[in-house]
């Protein structure tokens, strides 16, 4: 009986580990695409879906900050944790995008999913956070309209005129997410 215990503990770790981090880095699900051949550098597909940006989160200083304020630009919208390791990997990367991109339309957005803004704030600093990041905490609709998450990060890109073109589960390309930004600016 014990042993079967074990067994089961070690598949749930194992199925958690890879909603985490993906096996494959580049794999992504691209909404209303029927072209399984298509290159996931292409633009968002005619028949994507429309992402839900009704919402209102606070920032880390605590000021309210409407999605739907957003419409126009490509946006790359980013479900975190502070202690999520490929979450970490990932920053880097966002920072790089605003600085490079944000000047011809992008706007990289980071939703905390289960930080407390006095621990946000802090760590938005340390890590020179230089996009939007909101706290996401006690706010599932806004995880229940991208999701649902089973792990993090997860990371919706959405064109100018408000298309999910993909959406990304776990640790993702740097390369890869660039080649969808440049495609949609």
């Amino acid at each position: 009986m014990m042993r079967i215990r074990w067994v089961v503990a070690t598949i749930g770790c194992l199925a958690l580990a890879l909603l985490t981090l993906n096996a494959s880095p580049d794999l992504h699900v691209d909404f209303g695409r029927n072209d399984a051949a298509a290159p996931p550098t292409s633009s968002c597909p005619a028949n994507a879906k429309p992402a839900n940006m009704n919402f209102t989160l606070k920032d880390v200083d605590g000021k309210e900050v409407k999605l739907a304020s957003l419409k126009g630009k490509v946006v790359l919208l980013d479900f975190w944790a502070t202690w999520c390791g490929p979450c970490k990997i990932e920053i880097p990367w966002f920072i790089e995008f605003q600085n490079k991109y944000g000047k011809d339309g992008l706007q990289v957005v980071g939703v905390s999913t289960d930080d407390t803004q006095a621990k946000l704030k802090p760590y938005v600093a340390n890590m020179k956070m230089n996009y939007l990041v909101l706290q996401g905490l006690d706010h599932d609709d806004i995880q229940d309209a991208y999701g649902p998450l089973f792990g993090i990060p997860v990371t919706v890109v959405i064109s100018r005129d408000g298309k999910i073109c993909s959406k990304h589960v776990g640790l993702s390309s740097k390369d890869g997410f660039e080649s969808e930004i440049k495609s949609l600016l």
